[in-house]
């Protein structure tokens, strides 16, 4: 008796500070509570049985949100950080530290010191997205999931290669696997998600991963430029002013520029002393020119500009690419301007900060003048990478809609810093939105930050807090919570499934009809709704009795499966994947026997769908020698 009493002492948990005013409103905002308790639902859905892979910065290993309810089981599997230099990196790579299992990652405590230093905000979306709230409301969306952890290096080699382990891992435990982003640079990959990022994501989403990324915090700030240039408007003037929020690790600003593609520009960057009445400029740098690079320094009175400019001819899709990046001066009193001359083309420009990590994402105004050939910026077109590539689930952020004191409903209104869509060539984006004002989740305990906690809890003698965090780094975790949800109701739907399962189940109100797709996209996730829908997609058949019209032979078969039917349908289609939801093939079914060849295929498990409008119907199939 006294050996379980110790044990069961570990787990106390002390609670402070509970402020109880709006703890449910995201996950009653997302009708999340509804597929918990699985109301009118074939079962309750929790996460169990699929990986969450998180990449991020500032993982807490040790915080108990990554437990189960009853504190017994952990529920991270791995994590790989790519700054640690301890090793053994993950098999295929060689650097970082991968850390397997329970033991491991309680040893390691947190991920180390990286661009970041140490870290809270990783801690924070992955509670989000599924962690188990230790006895206090603040639990997760899927708190029955499991967790695979990337701190990365911010280049796109290791984004790519962080992706690539955690399928690797996902294949080896068996398991569909969703990968939260919620992170955006301006710089990396091409500007319409087509670049070596964006390809490596559709590579493995066509392999059965879905991608979920937060859309982008710029909603309210007028950091993009946009221009048509023809024979009659072949330059353009705009101001330029730093972005704000000077951080320790803050360097200026990067400005991003591209074009259509096969439209060569040019750019120059001036600057002006009124006081000495001084205007100095850099060169015109041309595109036309070919890739090249340069960097330079222009004085003006008593101030200077450190610059470095990179030029792309032409990336994958033909489009030319420019990237200025500007040192802020400590004391600056001039005026700077950019000036961009080209023949034709829609031109894109972003201001952002710049920081000695290579991860500034905030932008900064473009301003114009009442002059001919002036422009100001816009709030248009504010998706960086990843969220603008294809694949990839885009998620805006609104606020969680409740009802106040007096019955009357509150909330519901898009986030004022939720980034505008479209793509830059024109595809709708973001593609839902989801709660992402005052999510309360954990924060990491080893954070150098120290931050206001709604609560805590100690868990095996240390204090884990909990606080409020806003941003589309925190719709995204909720939306990648949900898409769990899904993929344990019906683990054979595709990443593209998955995308128009919370499309066409998405919520639509006042405020996603006042302000249209290019801030909500396509409406506010609704987690019952999309799980009805998952439930009547591929995998299962629909909820309505009737024998079998087609008939199915052999199972388990060596090679070839036979599909018989009396009937004539012109309309039915079987279809057949694997156990990750992956399209293998399909065929129309005519009236006799049909054919699909499993020869070349391994052996193991296989779901057939056959469908037509009026009915469906789904078989396990089992190949084996």
């Amino acid at each position: 008796m006294k050996k379980k009493i110790l044990f069961l002492i570990s787990f106390i948990l002390i609670i402070s500070g509970l402020n109880a005013q709006d703890l449910y409103r995201a996950r009653q905002d997302g009708h999340v509570d509804s597929v918990y308790n699985g109301t009118n639902l074939p079962d309750a859905y929790r996460g169990d049985g699929v990986i969450i892979g998180v990449t991020d910065w500032g993982f807490d290993y040790t915080h108990p949100v990554f437990y189960d309810s009853t504190l017994t089981h952990y529920r991270v599997l791995r994590a790989w950080d790519q700054y640690r230099t301890a090793g053994p990196a993950p098999v295929g790579f060689n650097y970082g530290t991968e850390l397997v299992g329970q033991e491991q990652l309680l040893a390691a405590q947190c991920d180390t010191v990286n661009i970041y230093g140490h870290h809270y905000h990783a801690t924070h979306v992955s509670s989000i997205a599924g962690g188990g709230g230790v006895g206090t409301p603040y639990r997760g969306v899927a708190p029955d999931a499991e967790f695979i952890f990337a701190t990365f290096r911010p280049d796109e080699q290791s984004v790519i290669d962080a992706f690539e382990w955690m399928y690797q891992v996902s294949q080896q435990e068996q398991k569909r696997l969703v990968i939260n982003m919620s992170w955006g640079l301006y710089w990396m990959d091409n500007f319409d998600g087509t670049g070596p990022v964006g390809r490596k994501m559709q590579e493995l989403s066509d392999l059965g991963v879905v991608f979920v990324t937060s859309g982008g915090n710029n909603g309210d700030v007028n950091f993009h430029l946009g221009h048509t240039f023809s024979a009659e408007s072949d330059t353009v003037f705009t101001r330029y002013a730093f972005p704000g929020n000077y951080a320790n690790n803050y360097y200026g600003g990067s400005i991003t520029m591209t074009n259509s593609p096969h439209c060569p520009f040019s750019v120059a960057f001036t600057c002006y002393d009124s006081q000495a009445g001084q205007m100095v400029s850099t060169p015109f740098y041309s595109t036309a020119d070919g890739d090249a690079s340069d960097e330079g320094c222009i004085y003006f009175g008593t101030d200077s500009i450190v610059y470095s400019i990179t030029l792309q001819q032409s990336d994958e899709e033909g489009r030319p690419e420019a990237r200025l990046v500007l040192k802020r001066p400590h004391t600056i009193s001039s005026l700077m301007y950019l000036t961009v001359t080209a023949q034709n083309g829609d031109f894109h420009a972003w201001n952002v900060a710049e920081l000695t990590t290579g991860v500034g994402n905030w932008g900064g105004e473009f301003t114009g003048r009442n002059a001919p050939k002036w422009k100001g910026g816009d709030v248009n077109y504010g998706l960086g990478t990843p969220a603008s590539v294809d694949c990839a689930i885009t998620v805006a952020a609104h606020v969680s809609r409740y009802q106040m004191t007096d019955s009357t409903m509150g909330g519901g209104n898009i986030c004022t810093f939720s980034s505008y869509g479209p793509t830059i060539d024109g595809r709708d984006k973001p593609d839902v939105s989801a709660p992402g004002q005052n999510l309360c989740a954990a924060a990491s305990s080893y954070a150098d930050n120290a931050l206001a906690y709604d609560t805590s809890v100690v868990f095996n003698n240390r204090t884990y807090g909990f606080t409020k965090l806003s941003g589309t780094s925190m719709s995204s975790p909720f939306a990648t919570g949900v898409v769990a949800l899904l993929l344990q109701a019906n683990p054979t739907l595709t990443p593209q499934q998955v995308k128009e399962v919370l499309i066409y189940s998405a919520t639509h109100d006042e405020f996603t009809e006042a302000s249209g797709m290019v801030r909500f996209g396509h409406g506010k996730v609704n987690a019952y709704q999309a799980i009805l829908r998952a439930l009547n997609s591929v995998g299962f058949n629909n909820f309505e009795n009737h024998e079998d019209i087609y008939t199915v032979f052999p199972n388990p078969t060596s090679d070839k499966i036979f599909i018989s039917t009396p009937n004539s349908d012109a309309s039915t289609t079987a279809f057949l994947y694997d156990m990750n939801g992956r399209l293998l093939s399909k065929i129309i079914v005519n009236q006799g026997v049909n054919v699909i060849d499993l020869g070349n295929r391994p052996n193991g498990c296989y779901l057939l769908k056959i469908v037509n409008p009026h009915y469906s119907q789904t078989e396990k199939i089992i190949k084996s020698k």
